[in-house]
């Protein structure tokens, strides 16, 4: 058993950083464009009172199909590897928001769990910070390369 292992490890090649991070920023473009179509469409399309829910869901969904079927034509494992960007990119806005001042329109005496989850998800109601754009800032994009991710891994999975 323990010579199976070995032989396969022999025979598999040597991976080309190069490549591997050409695809990760091709795969990151591939799902940050997935999301970026989803939301000129909504622009143009102008739906009325859609929840922030379903614009997330949607936001997961649409890069999902994406990632699916880029990684279906092209199998790599990079694919699955994006999530790590939309979590460090949340991270990185939610240092940003953590560091920011509350004022009398601004999540005035916000500790700072309310003052994140007000600006992610506007739960329960927005904090004024960043003119109520977190979702668009950060959940929803980061929620893209999430679904991208998951997408491509699926189709990995499939494949073998």
């Amino acid at each position: 058993m323990n010579s199976l292992l070995q032989s396969e490890e022999e025979t598999r090649p040597a991976p080309n950083l190069s490549n591997q991070a050409l695809w990760f920023f091709l795969h990151s473009l591939f799902a940050l464009a997935a999301w970026f179509a989803l939301m000129l469409g909504g622009y143009a399309l102008n739906p009325v009172r859609v929840p922030q829910w379903a614009i997330l869901a949607l936001s997961v969904v649409v890069p999902l199909i994406v990632g699916f079927f880029v990684n279906a034509f092209h199998q790599d494992e990079m694919g699955s590897a994006v999530w790590l960007l939309g979590v460090i990119w949340f991270m990185i806005v939610a240092l940003w928001i953590l560091d920011m001042p509350t004022g009398p329109n601004a999540c005035f005496r916000c500790t700072a769990t309310e003052k994140l989850t007000r600006t992610f998800f506007s739960f329960p109601r927005p904090s004024g910070l960043i003119d109520d754009d977190g979702p668009f800032v950060a959940t929803w994009p980061a929620a893209a390369f999430v679904g991208y991710s998951i997408g491509a891994k699926i189709a990995l999975v499939k494949r073998k």
